[in-house]
């Protein structure tokens, strides 16, 4: 048997048009990358000037949590790109890990406008030219949070469970003109939020952050988290011939998620 399992999905991108959302570094960076290396054209947003200067794709700033932001970017995207058959939501951000008393309610709305209405505007913007291109796809980001409960995330949490609500509707929706719609569900994703959010958890639970971690750990099937290259290749794959007939579906990966601490 051939063992090179890449052979057999070697995916080819040439031509296609596609949009990631906070794509200039983690995971929105490893998808830009990943279809830019086999041949796609890709056109992305940050809301750091320093990581869209220093990404080799072509890109603009812009602050996905603001409606006008978010239309000026895919006016531009769409003059430089000339039409579009990806659009990647992948803007997001952890908000607050509290207590839902000790939430305020502009932190609560930070996560709602990042989270879930840039993906609605975006996908807005977006779908007469996924009409146009006659294969759209839109792939939504989403987390595991969007099937367990997560607490002190409740804000985190909501939107997640709310992307997966989106993507459902869209896919009903936009499936007879043939655009696809489905949401990946990251688990714990290796970086610097991961990072964040377990310290944060480990200090509400009076543990260090290291046994919190392995704490953490032990309620994943294969004891790992998982790496922004791992969620750029379902991203490939969903957006390939393979998944052609893939959509509404929401797919985790997360290493086998077995609860949330």
């Amino acid at each position: 048997m051939n063992s090179d399992i890449t052979h057999p999905l070697t995916v080819d991108m040439a031509g296609v048009r596609v949009i990631i959302t906070a794509g200039g570094a983690g995971i929105g960076g490893a998808m830009a990358d990943a279809f830019s290396a086999r041949g796609a054209s890709v056109y992305v947003s940050d809301i750091d000037s320093n990581a869209i200067a220093a990404s080799p794709h072509l890109g603009s700033v812009a602050d996905m949590g603001r409606a006008e932001d978010v239309h000026r970017f895919m006016d531009s995207a769409f003059a430089k790109l000339g039409g579009l058959d990806v659009l990647i939501n992948n803007a997001g951000i952890a908000g607050p890990v509290a207590p839902v008393q000790n939430i305020l309610p502009e932190e609560l709305d930070a996560v709602l406008n990042v989270n879930l209405a840039s993906q609605f505007h975006c996908a807005r913007h977006a779908v007469p030219a996924l009409r146009q291109s006659g294969r759209g796809c839109m792939i939504n980001i989403s987390s595991v949070a969007g099937k367990y409960g997560f607490s002190l995330r409740t804000p985190y949490s909501a939107t997640k469970w709310g992307i997966i609500g989106l993507t459902r509707s869209l896919a009903i929706e936009l499936g007879p003109d043939n655009i696809r719609v489905n949401a990946i569900l990251p688990g714990t994703v290796e970086g610097h939020r991961a990072r964040f959010v377990l310290a944060a958890k480990a200090a509400d639970a009076g543990m260090s952050p290291e046994d919190y971690t392995a704490r953490a750990l032990s309620r994943i099937s294969l004891r790992c988290m998982v790496s922004p290259q791992d969620i750029a290749n379902m991203a490939l794959y969903l957006a390939s011939p393979f998944g052609a007939r893939i959509t509404g579906q929401a797919i985790s990966v997360d290493g086998g998620m077995e609860s949330m601490s």
